[in-house]
């Protein structure tokens, strides 16, 4: 009998859950995967809303992993200065078949030195910080460099989660998943990227985001002048 499929997923304090439940429902509507909420402790963590979400093992209880998957959120600040954090995902990216971001979840595995020299997306507000970090900056929704896989921003996990079904699978298992998620978008406004939001909207967010951004950026140089 085959061994199944085992699939983690890092949660920590200040996740944006999305990131996480987006790929966390497409992988387990996949058969023979067995699903690991992660982190450092069996006790409920924060997100950044008001729902908490409970780990299901520890990083001292995980199992050698098949893909392991970095979701993004406020908190991927302090996890790219958080040792154990990064010392988790190094021993797991060795024998992982699959190592995976969604959001600035990628800027955490470049802090971990696991995406030098690969092409990776992140959330538009921090794309500027992966090449900072070793990374090659890819615009796509989903990008695939080897067995690095990493998703846009936030509602890019469902994405990224089929197209990771797709390669541990094929893409008819993929089709059928998003078929029975009924994943078939159709936003009611033209507003979901830097690209097509009118200007006057990304003008607004970027000014609520621009403290944020320049820590985020000053943190990732002093991280990449520590690895010197």
């Amino acid at each position: 009998m085959p061994q199944p499929l085992q699939i983690g997923l890092l949660v920590f304090p200040r996740i944006t859950q999305l990131d996480m439940t987006g790929p966390l429902q497409v992988f387990s509507s996949l058969s023979g995967a067995e699903i690991h909420l992660v982190w450092k402790r069996i006790e409920g963590v924060p997100s950044d809303t008001v729902l908490s979400i409970q780990p299901t093992t520890t990083f001292a209880d995980c199992p050698q992993l098949d893909v392991i998957c970095v979701p993004g959120g406020y908190g991927t600040d302090d996890l790219m200065c958080d040792a154990e954090v990064l010392d988790f995902l190094r021993r797991q990216a060795g024998g992982a078949r699959y190592v995976t971001s969604v959001c600035t979840g990628s800027i955490v595995l470049a802090a971990a030195g696991l995406l030098t020299g690969y092409r990776a997306t992140t959330h538009w507000s921090a794309i500027e910080v992966l090449p900072i970090l070793g990374a090659t900056i890819s615009r796509e929704r989903v990008c695939i460099d080897r067995n690095r896989i990493t998703g846009g921003g936030i509602t890019a996990g469902i994405d990224l989660g089929l197209t990771v079904v797709a390669e541990l699978a094929d893409r008819r298992t993929a089709e059928a998943i998003q078929l029975r998620l009924e994943y078939n978008p159709a936003p009611p406004f033209n507003a979901g990227s830097p690209e097509t939001a009118p200007p006057e909207v990304l003008a607004m967010l970027e000014d609520r985001m621009k403290v944020a951004r320049q820590a985020r950026l000053a943190l990732a140089r002093q991280v990449a002048a520590d690895r010197r």
